[in-house]
């Protein structure tokens, strides 16, 4: 039997990444979180003096990284940077990054290497789409700008970062327009996709609406 697969789709801040690691928990899957990958290879480029506009080498570099991951934790050349990969910076360079076909290709065999027994639900934009085209159930979750930025602004704010709304959301916007417009895996809600809009729903709503769709999928 194919190990099952639960892709999830969105765009940033969408809240995606809790939910897919609150239904892996519930179900007893593995989880990845694909942005994570991405985000790696743009710390360990800026740590190692990589031009983000240098795509063939940014690619060989995404092919070569060390990963580690324990629980919550993530290891890069054996260095916890489970922190270090969250910053806004990080994630404006993974964003970046993320649009060349070099590192997207040279990510895919690890993304698809997350694919073990009993299952996987792993988040992104291009789960569907690309990594994970037969995966059992397919769901592309998003909110409107304006509730992404509030969530964002909020999570930084709670872990004492300065942060401004009005550039979290400028920022937000910039980031969705170069997900949409890619010409390599643009983020894009495939055939089949169950679309859960979240801008007024609770975490544990979205996790059940997940759930009772998975359920549907296997009966």
């Amino acid at each position: 039997m194919t190990i099952p697969v639960i892709a999830i789709d969105g765009p940033t801040a969408s809240g995606k990444g809790t939910v897919a690691s609150q239904v892996a928990q519930v179900l007893g899957f593995h989880y990845l979180d694909s942005g994570a990958l991405y985000r790696l290879v743009a710390l360990a480029s800026e740590k190692q003096g990589v031009d983000i506009k240098n795509a063939p080498e940014l690619g060989i570099l995404a092919g070569k990284l060390s990963i580690y991951f324990e629980k919550d934790r993530i290891f890069l050349n054996g260095e916890d940077v489970s922190e270090a990969i969250r910053t806004e910076a990080i994630g404006l360079r993974a964003s970046t990054l993320a649009a060349y076909p070099e590192v997207r290709s040279a990510l895919t065999t690890l993304q698809r290497s997350f694919r073990q027994a009993p299952g996987l639900v792993a988040d992104g934009r291009d789960m569907a789409s690309v990594i994970f085209p037969d995966a059992i159930l397919k769901v592309f979750l998003t909110a409107t700008a304006q509730a992404r930025a509030d969530r964002r602004y909020k999570q930084l704010i709670a872990k004492g970062i300065s942060a401004k709304l009005q550039d979290l959301l400028r920022d937000l916007q910039e980031r969705d327009a170069r997900d949409i417009s890619r010409g390599t895996a643009p983020l894009l809600i495939v055939q089949g996709a169950q679309v859960l809009e979240t801008s007024d729903l609770s975490i544990d709503q979205a996790v059940k609406a997940v759930l009772d769709w998975y359920q549907s999928a296997i009966a």
